[in-house]
Formats: structure tokens, sequence, C-alpha cells
């Protein structure tokens, strides 16, 4: 039987072999100058403020590693009895030493944290002004750090603070952040639901209070208040 021929098919070839003579236009590179969308951000530190108090984040500005240390105790004290999850690291093994006097802590390196952690205290990878944002990743603490407790406290510094979103993935570009972490984190205050009959619910799905402790200097005096801190 002879085949009759696909006229629709050979069309359909045709304007693919045509368009492959086309050359492609490549997509700027991003380098190159893109419009400006968003108003600069002035000053970060006054708009991560405003944005926190507008996304329910606690937000406490503190002079130095001293008054952040004394600010995480208030949020402590406020807290019922019961264990606090801590991120192990240089500074947060250096500013244990009040929190250990009325608590029992869990440190990130000797597991997960657990159920009925009353808090976990975390260090930061940035902080994003634009939007009141946090950014963690599996460094600050693990997986598990940012969502298993009702409060979580993320201790960070002013020098963290980046302008904008695009600013943030810069950072954690250029750290390797990504390439090192299982994963990344943006947290953009407490977890809350509005779904069922547009009631606000805080903590549906991880902790109800964020609080951010944003030191004004570098956190590299020690808890008793030496005065080795420089801007």
């Amino acid at each position: 039987m002879a085949q009759s021929e696909n006229s629709a098919r050979e069309r359909i070839l045709a304007r693919i072999r045509d368009g492959l003579r086309v050359p492609v236009r490549m997509p700027p590179s991003p380098s190159d100058a893109r419009p400006q969308v968003f108003e600069p951000i002035r000053d970060p530190l006054e708009r991560f403020q405003r944005e926190c108090a507008e996304n329910n984040t606690e937000c406490i500005v503190a002079q130095d590693a001293k008054q952040a240390v004394e600010a995480v105790d208030r949020v402590l004290e406020s807290l019922p009895p019961g264990e606090v999850f801590v991120q192990d690291a240089p500074y947060m093994r250096r500013f244990a030493q009040r929190w250990q006097q009325s608590r029992s802590i869990r440190w990130s390196n000797d597991g997960v944290p657990a159920e009925s952690s009353q808090a976990t205290i975390t260090l930061a990878e940035c902080l994003v002004a634009q939007t009141g944002s946090v950014f963690v990743s599996a460094e600050c603490g693990g997986r598990g750090a940012s969502v298993v407790a009702p409060v979580h406290v993320v201790v960070a510094t002013v020098a963290q603070l980046v302008p904008d979103l695009e600013a943030a993935f810069t950072r954690l570009r250029e750290r390797g952040t990504a390439s090192r972490n299982s994963f990344v984190c943006l947290i953009t205050g407490c977890s809350r639901t509005g779904d069922i009959e547009k009631t606000l619910v805080l903590g549906a799905h991880g902790p109800r209070r964020l609080v951010a402790v944003l030191a004004l200097q570098s956190m590299t005096e020690d808890a008793g208040g030496s005065t080795k801190a420089q801007r």
C-alpha cells in the first residue's frame, strides 16, 4: 500500500529548520544595568526595624555583645521552665555561660531540638532590611532550629544587614552558602496563618514568636563586657 504524504508534518519541520537558522538573542548578563523598581534603602537599620514591626518580629537593638546577651536573658526569663536549644558556635559558647545558670542547654552538635524545647537561639546568614527578613541555613543549628520550638531567637550584627533580597542572594552566592548547606531558609515574621475565617493564628507551622537581637557592634567581646568590640 502506498504511503500518503504527511503535509502537516513537513510544514512543521520546515518551520523548525527556518527557526534554527535565526541566531538566538542571549538574555542580558547579571552585570547589565537593571531598571530600578523599588526606592533605594537609605537607612537599612531603620527600615529593618519598621518591617519587623509590621510582620510581628520583635527587633531588639543592642549597643554591643554585652547588651545582646542581656537582651537574650530577658527573653529567656519570659519563658516557662525548660530546655533551650542553642547553635553550637564560638560566640554562643561564650555567651551561654550566663544562660546555663537558669536553663538546661542542648547544643546543636548534640542533636536536634526536642519537642519540649522552650526556645532555640541561633545566628543568621544575613538580614534583609527591605522585608524585615532573616536568612538562616543548615549551619544555623540545623533544619529544626527555625521550626520546632515556640520561640526562635536570632542573634546578629548590623554588619549582616543588606538592603534587599538581591543583595542577600548575592552575599549567599559569594560565600558559597547554598553549596555548603542542605537548605537555606528566609524567615519573615513568626509563623502565622489566617486561613480559617480570616482569624490570625500565630505559631501555625513553626515558632509563634520570632526575636531578632541586633548588635550595633561586632560581637568579638566576651559576655563580661570587655572592650574588644569594633564597629
